[in-house]
C-alpha cells in the first residue's frame, strides 16, 4: 500500500442525498457515538458540522479526534452535544471552556507525532472531505492532504466522504479511490477560508533581517501568521527559492507573481492551502505545486535532505538561556507547538539549514519585554538545545556553538532597548543561581 492510496473495502458503499442523511447513515452503525476522526484547515468538514449543530444528537456521546488550528478552525466539536467530547493538539479561546469542564483533551504533541498518534489510536470513523472523482474513480484530497493520510492502511474504521465539487483537485494530491468510502455524500459547500492579518511595521523590520539571511536558490518554511507575511514581501529580488511547509497562504501568490518563487514541480511543497478562494485556484492549477501529508512534510529523514532549508517560524516569548514559550500568554496556553520542533530541528539537520524563530521585542506598547530572564516551567516548547537564530526588531541572534553567558549576552543585544539594563541585572541574579 502506498503513502498515498487506501485499500478498496469489501463490497459498496452506501450513498446519500444530504450531509444529515449520511450521518444518520453513521449514527446506525455506530449508536454508541464512537470515535471520530474530523479533518481541520481548508479540508474541515464543515457540511457535517452543521448537521450536528441542526441535529445535536448526531453528535451524543461521540469524541471527536483531529488538529484544528487556532483562530483558523473555530468550531469546538466538545459543545456539539452536551456529551460531545474532543481531543485535539492545540489549545484555544474557541475550546477553552470545553477544556476546563473536562470534555476536550489536549495532546500536547507535535506535527510528526499526532501523525503516528492518529495512526495507532482507537478510532471508529473518520470525516474525509474530497473533490468529486476522477474518471478512474479517484477522488483528491485537493487543499487539504496534512492529517487524512495517516489513515491510510486502517481497516478498522468507517470512512464518511463528503464529495464537495468545490473542493480543488490539484494533479499532485494524495488520491483515494471512491471505492475506500463506506458512506458517501456528494454537496457543494464553501471551504474554509482565511484571511491574512493586519500587519505590525515592527514585522517589516524582522523580515529585513531574515530577508538578508536568505540565498537565491534557498528551499523556505513558514510558520502561519505575520512572519510569513512580512517575510514573504521582503524577499522581492530573490530568485529561484523553494517552499517546503506544512501550510501556505495567500502571501505566497505575491511571491510567484513577483518572480521569487522557482519553476517545476515541486517548487512549492506543503500540507495544506489556507487562505483565499484565489489561492485555492491556484494551488489547483499550478504545476509547482505538490501536495504531501504530514508523515513527508515534517519528516526529520525528509528534512534532513533539504539542503539549505531555513524554517522560519515565530514564538511568543525567549529566555536568557534561549528556551522559547510558543504556547502560554499570561500562564494560560492559548495554543500548541505544532510542527515547530519538527521543522527547527529540520533545519538543524540540513545541509546549509538555518533555524529561525522570531517575535517582536515586547508587547503592549513596549511595557512588556519577550526577551525574559527565564520562562515558566510549564511554558517550554522549544529547548535550548533546538533553538537556532532569534530574530527581534532590532536584529539577529545566532545561538547556534554559543556558551551560556554569550546566549544571554546575544539575546540581551536584541531585547527593547527599554529592558536592556533590567535584562542584564535580571541575568546576573539568575546566574547565580545556576
Amino acid at each position: 500500500m502506498t503513502a498515498n492510496t487506501l485499500s478498496p473495502r469489501a463490497g459498496t458503499n452506501r450513498r446519500e442525498t444530504t450531509p444529515p442523511a449520511a450521518l444518520r447513515a453513521l449514527r446506525r452503525r455506530l449508536p454508541e457515538g464512537g470515535r471520530i476522526y474530523a479533518p481541520g484547515c481548508a479540508g474541515e468538514a464543515l457540511a457535517f458540522v452543521e448537521a450536528m449543530r441542526a441535529e445535536p444528537a448526531l453528535a451524543d456521546n461521540a469524541t471527536f479526534l483531529g488538529v484544528w488550528i487556532p483562530g483558523v478552525n473555530r468550531v469546538d466539536y466538545a459543545q456539539l452535544h452536551e456529551r460531545a467530547r474532543s481531543e485535539l493538539i492545540f489549545l484555544s479561546a474557541d475550546v477553552r471552556a470545553s477544556f476546563e469542564r473536562g470534555a476536550a483533551r489536549l495532546r500536547p504533541l507535535s506535527y510528526t507525532q499526532a501523525y503516528e498518534w492518529l495512526g495507532r489510536t482507537p478510532l471508529d470513523a473518520a470525516f474525509i472531505q474530497v473533490s468529486p472523482p476522477d474518471r478512474d474513480g479517484r477522488c483528491s484530497l485537493g487543499v487539504s492532504a496534512d492529517f487524512t493520510p495517516a489513515l491510510n492502511g486502517r481497516e478498522d474504521i468507517i470512512r464518511i466522504a463528503h464529495i464537495n465539487p468545490l473542493m480543488p483537485s490539484p494533479a499532485r494530491s494524495p488520491r483515494l479511490s471512491i471505492d475506500t468510502f463506506d458512506i458517501v455524500v456528494e454537496a457543494a459547500h464553501a471551504l474554509l477560508e482565511y484571511a491574512p492579518p493586519a500587519l505590525s511595521p515592527v514585522f517589516d523590520a524582522i523580515a529585513e533581517t531574515i530577508a538578508a539571511r536568505i540565498s537565491d536558490g534557498d528551499v523556505l518554511q513558514f510558520g502561519l501568521g505575520n512572519v510569513q507575511l512580512a517575510v514573504l514581501k521582503a524577499l522581492k529580488g530573490k530568485r529561484r527559492l523553494r517552499i517546503h511547509s506544512g501550510m501556505i497562504s495567500d502571501p505566497v501568490l505575491d511571491a510567484v507573481g513577483a518572480g521569487v518563487i522557482a519553476e517545476g514541480e515541486g517548487a512549492i511543497t506543503a500540507g495544506v492551502a489556507l487562505g483565499s478562494r484565489a489561492l485555492y485556484d491556484f494551488a489547483a492549477t499550478d504545476r509547482r505545486t505538490v501536495f504531501a501529508p504530514v508523515g513527508h512534510t515534517h519528516a526529520l529523514k525528509t528534512l534532513s535532505g533539504v539542503e539549505n532549508f531555513t524554517a522560519i517560524n515565530s514564538v511568543i516569548e525567549v529566555d536568557l538561556f534561549g528556551q522559547a514559550n510558543a504556547e502560554y500568554i499570561g500562564g494560560r496556553q492559548v495554543s500548541g507547538a505544532g510542527g515547530l520542533v519538527d521543522f527547527l530541528r529540520g533545519a538543524a539537520a540540513a545541509p546549509g539549514g538555518k533555524p529561525i524563530v522570531a517575535l517582536a521585542s515586547a508587547a503592549k506598547g513596549g511595557a512588556v519585554s519577550r526577551i525574559v530572564p527565564r520562562l515558566n516551567a510549564a511554558s517550554v516548547s522549544v529547548a535550548r538545545a533546538d533553538m537556532g537564530l532569534v530574530v527581534t526588531e532590532y536584529g539577529a541572534a545566532d545561538l547556534r556553538d554559543l556558551s551560556v553567558e554569550e546566549r544571554a549576552k546575544a539575546l540581551i543585544a536584541i531585547a527593547h532597548p527599554d529592558h536592556r539594563a533590567s535584562l542584564r541585572k535580571a541575568w546576573r541574579a539568575v546566574r547565580e543561581e545556576i
